[in-house]
């Protein structure tokens, strides 16, 4: 009977803090998900604590100083002067926490599998401080399986019963950056728990700040929920970029079949083409699908696949340079090439797995001279130099060839195309213009 009434003591104790914003809630890693998420309980009446290894970024947001696009300097000031947000990056904070939401990274290694390391040394610094009655929410990006033989062994061997001394749940991001109508808090936030009632507690507390809340069953449904949210974009732009490499070799336009397909109102989704994926998510999450089948004696040959054609695609848009230049006489040794957009996707300032970065030392590899513009990311450091961007038209204007890779919309394309020599489109930006300058992909 005790330990009945320590259950529901504990039960009843959180759900009361969590409904009457009393609880204190915890965001471990401070990025593009984290931070969004912070501001949101904080905007919901919570008092936040963001726990964060990086001191140059603690110190920031406790200036009122956002480092994420999304989330402006001046909802973060506005929450530090209230009270409700504070940064730090001292894990003891956790003694006083009653909810913890880890939303650190979860790259590849070289051996592309799963780098775990981010995670646990965020899990094994929770367990120092650990205490009853704490929600913990695993956020980052993993494979399925990650809560219950990661997490939920390193609290329990601690003396505690998940779903009852503490609740334990998988609730996978969905951020979009950039997206300027689905965002955290309108975004649908999917939670799976250990136990029905670690599912009950995870789903009461996203919905005191989120519009809606999805529980599913467990958590190994939710964290398989994003990967196959991503995979299905993988697989499907990995068809249409091979569509693309065969519309190129019969000369047909293939954003004009894209275009019209899409008129069909039923049955079809368009995807389009592009210079390779990037971001954090597109690029890996099917590779964490694929490395835990294949433990499990099963090939993931769509992935596989796609991968390939997606990871070829930069290969594709140099040879594709390389051929215009050489239909302009020149070689693309020595040739000047200006590079329009680095970030991963457009309007925004991040750049990683960006297929640039590939397309750019491709290039350089067959000796071409690169300059880049982007009004998003200032500096670019790479292959052991770093290039400053440039002013767009006027570099364009003296270079062999721009080649567009990432359609950042405050371009001025009208007058990109008056000022450059050759233009290689690979997102289609060009669209409407008509002109023997443009090479499309």
């Amino acid at each position: 009977m005790q330990t009945a009434h320590k259950v529901v003591g504990t039960l009843e104790a959180l759900k009361e803090k969590i409904q009457g914003k009393t609880a204190k809630v915890g965001i471990v890693g401070l990025g593009y998900v984290g931070l969004p998420l912070a501001t949101e309980f904080a905007k919901a009446g919570f008092t936040v604590t963001g726990i964060d290894v990086q001191r140059d970024k603690v110190a920031g947001l406790n200036r009122g100083e956002s480092h994420v696009q999304d989330v402006p300097s001046s909802e973060i000031a506005k929450r530090v002067n209230e009270k409700r947000f504070t940064a730090t990056n001292d894990f003891s904070v956790v003694r006083e926490l009653d909810t913890i939401n880890i939303c650190v990274p979860t790259p590849l290694r070289k051996t592309k599998d799963p780098d775990m390391s981010f995670i646990m040394s965020a899990v094994e610094e929770i367990a120092k401080h650990f205490h009853p009655g704490l929600l913990v929410i695993l956020e980052s990006t993993t494979y399925p399986g990650t809560t219950d033989e990661l997490l939920l062994p390193t609290f329990e061997k601690l003396g505690y019963k998940a779903g009852k001394d503490f609740f334990l749940c998988f609730s996978p991001e969905r951020v979009d950056p950039g997206n300027p109508v689905y965002q955290t808090y309108n975004t649908p936030k999917v939670v799976g728990g250990i136990t029905p009632a670690c599912t009950e507690m995870g789903s009461l507390f996203f919905s005191q700040a989120l519009e809606k809340v999805v529980p599913v069953s467990n958590t190994r449904v939710a964290e398989m929920v994003k990967l196959l949210e991503n995979t299905f974009r993988m697989i499907n732009i990995g068809l249409v970029n091979e569509m693309a490499l065969m519309c190129d070799g019969m000369d047909i336009n293939v954003w004009e079949i894209i275009d019209a397909a899409a008129t069909k109102p039923f049955g079809f989704m368009p995807f389009y083409p592009g210079p390779g994926l990037g971001g954090h998510c597109i690029p890996i999450d099917p590779i964490y699908l694929s490395w835990k089948t294949k433990q499990s004696g099963i090939e993931a040959r769509f992935i596989d696949l796609a991968g390939y054609i997606n990871g070829s695609m930069p290969h594709f848009v140099v040879d594709k340079i390389q051929t215009a230049l050489n239909n302009h006489r020149k070689a693309i040794n020595g040739s000047r090439i200006h590079v329009a957009g680095v970030a991963y996707k457009r309007n925004i300032d991040d750049l990683r797995e960006s297929p640039a970065l590939d397309v750019i030392l491709l290039l350089k590899k067959r000796g071409a001279v690169i300059s880049y513009s982007d009004p998003h990311i200032p500096a670019v450091k790479l292959d052991g130099i770093t290039l400053q961007s440039e002013p767009l038209l006027e570099s364009a204007a003296e270079a062999d060839c721009v080649v567009i890779v990432t359609d950042h919309s405050d371009f001025d394309y009208r007058g990109l195309l008056n000022s450059a020599k050759l233009i290689v489109d690979t997102r289609n930006a060009m669209k409407g213009f008509k002109s023997e300058k443009i090479v499309r992909l």
